[in-house]
C-alpha cells in the first residue's frame, strides 16, 4: 500500500496550503509591520524638520521686527529732535511776544 489514497492525498495538499498561507500571511504581517514603522519615522522627521523651519521662519520675522523697531525708534528720534530744535527756535520769538502782551498792560 505504498500509494496513498485520493482522500490522502487531497488532505497533504491542503496541509501544504494550509503552510504556505501561514507563511504568506507572516511575511504580510512583517511587511505593514515595516511600514508602519518607516511611517512614523517619515511623521517623526517631518514634525522634525517642520519645528526646525517654523523656529527659523518665526527667527527671521523676529530680526526683521526688531530692525524695523529701531527704524521706528531712530525716525522717532529724529523728529523729537526736529521738534526740539524748532521748538528752541521758536523760544525767543515767543518769549519776546509774551513780553510784548504782558507789558502792553
Amino acid at each position: 500500500m505504498a500509494e496513498k489514497t485520493l482522500l490522502q492525498q487531497i488532505r497533504e495538499k491542503e496541509l501544504l496550503l494550509n503552510i504556505k498561507i501561514e507563511d504568506t500571511r507572516r511575511e504580510a504581517e512583517e511587511i505593514i509591520l515595516k511600514a508602519r514603522k518607516e511611517s512614523e519615522e517619515m511623521v517623526e522627521t517631518f514634525e522634525t524638520e517642520g519645528k526646525a523651519a517654523a523656529h527659523e521662519y518665526n527667527e527671521i520675522e523676529q530680526e526683521k521686527i526688531t530692525k524695523e523697531i529701531e527704524q521706528l525708534k531712530n525716525q522717532g528720534d529724529l523728529q523729537e529732535l526736529s521738534v526740539k530744535e524748532k521748538g528752541e527756535r521758536n523760544i525767543k520769538p515767543a518769549i519776546e511776544r509774551i513780553v510784548k502782551i504782558v507789558s502792553m498792560e
